[in-house]
């Protein structure tokens, strides 16, 4: 069973996202808006303490998040313009006749 990368390195992002780049090189965006009314995450007075520990992330309330979740559920960030890749898709074809 061959395990998803791990988390290089973290840059948290307006609106609750982080933008995070992976061991295999991929950066990719996500959201952490979800998260934010369960257990622990609910005491984020900080968000922008977050830090790359030992494959995942951390806050300093010591909030994690599973590496597993992060990289399964973000989104890739093209490489021309840093934004996720859905939006730059769904902006390319916003205003074209069908």
């Amino acid at each position: 069973m061959q395990l998803n990368p791990r988390i290089k390195a973290v840059q948290p992002q307006p609106d609750y996202k982080l933008r995070l780049t992976f061991t295999n090189g991929e950066v990719r965006l996500f959201d952490v808006k979800p998260y934010l009314s369960k257990g622990i995450f609910q005491q984020l007075q900080v968000f922008n303490s977050v830090r790359p520990l030992l494959g995942s992330i951390q806050w300093s309330n010591e909030a994690d998040l599973c590496p597993d979740t992060l990289y399964e559920k973000s989104v890739p960030v093209s490489a021309g313009n840093q934004r996720p890749l859905q939006v730059a898709e769904s902006r390319a074809t916003y205003g074209r006749k069908k």
